[in-house]
C-alpha cells in the first residue's frame, strides 16, 4: 500500500490504473503504447499455445492422463458449443473458438492477482522509490487497446468468410440490397441507405465485443481497488478481507462468462456472415 501513501485511496487508484506506456504525446494520447499489456497478453498467449501444443504432441489413443483429459476437456466443450451453433466446416472456426475463449481465460485471470504484487516485487529489487514511480497494469484485457485489437481481428475475420462464401460480387451486392429489398429504381434509390446500415451493423459487432469485454473486467479491477482501501485501516481490514474473498469467488464467473460470450458471439458472427440475407 506504499503507493497510496501520498495521495491516499485516490492515490492508489490512480496508481494502479495508469500504465507502463511508451509515451508519444499527451499521457492520455491513443498514440502511446501500453507495454504493460501487450506484454502480459504476448506471455499468455505463448503459455497457451505451449501448453496445447504439449498437450497434443503426447496424446495418446489409450487412457488418457489427467492432463490431456482436461485439455480434451476443453477442447470438447468449445468443440461442442461451436457444432451447435455454426452449421458448417468448422476446421478452421473452433481452432479459432479455442484460441478466443482460452486466451481470454488467461489474461481475464490476472485479474485475482493480488493488486500490490507487482509493487511487492518492485519495492524488493529497486526500493520503494522505484516502486512509486514504475507503473504496470497485469489485466490486458482491463485496457480497451486490447480488447479492440482482438474484436478487429475478428472483424477482419468476419469479412473473410462474408468474401469466402459470397464472394466480392455477392458480398458488395448484398451491402447494397439488404436489409430493404426493392427493384428498379427504388433498388437505386434505397442502396445508399442500405449500404449505411450494413456499415453500421459490421461496425457494432467489432465495437460492442471489444467494450463488453473492457466494461467487464475494468469494472472488476476497480472494484478489487475499492475493496484494497478498506484493507488500509485496522477498523475496516477484517470487512476488506471478507469483501475480497467474496467478490474474488464471485470474479471467477466474471472470468469464465466473459470469454464464453465473446467466443460464442464470434461464432455466431461468423455463421452470420456466410449466410445472406
Amino acid at each position: 500500500m506504499s503507493e497510496s501513501s501520498g495521495g491516499g485511496l485516490t492515490g492508489y487508484i490512480q496508481h494502479h490504473l495508469t500504465h507502463n506506456q511508451a509515451v508519444h504525446g499527451a499521457p492520455a494520447d491513443p498514440s502511446n503504447f501500453n507495454w504493460d499489456s501487450w506484454a502480459v497478453a504476448l506471455g499468455l498467449g505463448l503459455l497457451f499455445v505451449l501448453w496445447f501444443g504439449r498437450a497434443a504432441r503426447k496424446a495418446t489413443a489409450g487412457v488418457p492422463s489427467k492432463a490431456q483429459a482436461f485439455v480434451e476437456l476443453i477442447v470438447e466443450f468449445v468443440d461442442g458449443q461451436v457444432r451447435d451453433t455454426f452449421h458448417g466446416d468448422r476446421r478452421s472456426v473452433t481452432p479459432l473458438a479455442l484460441t478466443i475463449f482460452m486466451w481470454i481465460v488467461f489474461m481475464n485471470t490476472m485479474d485475482l492477482i493480488p493488486l500490490d504484487l507487482p509493487g511487492m516485487l518492485v519495492t524488493l529489487v529497486g526500493g520503494e522509490e522505484a516502486a512509486h514511480h514504475t507503473f504496470f497494469r497485469i489485466v490486458p484485457t482491463a485496457d480497451l487497446n486490447t480488447t479492440l485489437g482482438i474484436s478487429s481481428s475478428v472483424f477482419l475475420i468476419l469479412i473473410g468468410h462474408a468474401w469466402s462464401a459470397k464472394g466480392g460480387m455477392g458480398f458488395g451486392k448484398e451491402l447494397l440490397t439488404a436489409p430493404f429489398h426493392a427493384h428498379g429504381f427504388g433498388a437505386i434509390v434505397l442502396a445508399p441507405v442500405n449500404l449505411v446500415m450494413n456499415i453500421i451493423e459490421w461496425l457494432v459487432k467489432p465495437i460492442s465485443l471489444a467494450m463488453r469485454l473492457f466494461g467487464n473486467m475494468y469494472g472488476g479491477e476497480l472494484v478489487f481497488m475499492l475493496i484494497a482501501g478498506l484493507m488500509a485501516g485496522w477498523v475496516t481490514f477484517l470487512p476488506g478481507v471478507i469483501a475480497n474473498a467474496a467478490w474474488g469467488i464471485f470474479h471467477i464467473l466474471i472470468i469464465l462468462l466473459q470469454a464464453f460470450i465473446f467466443m460464442i458471439l464470434t461464432v455466431v458472427y461468423i455463421a452470420g456472415a456466410r449466410e445472406g440475407h
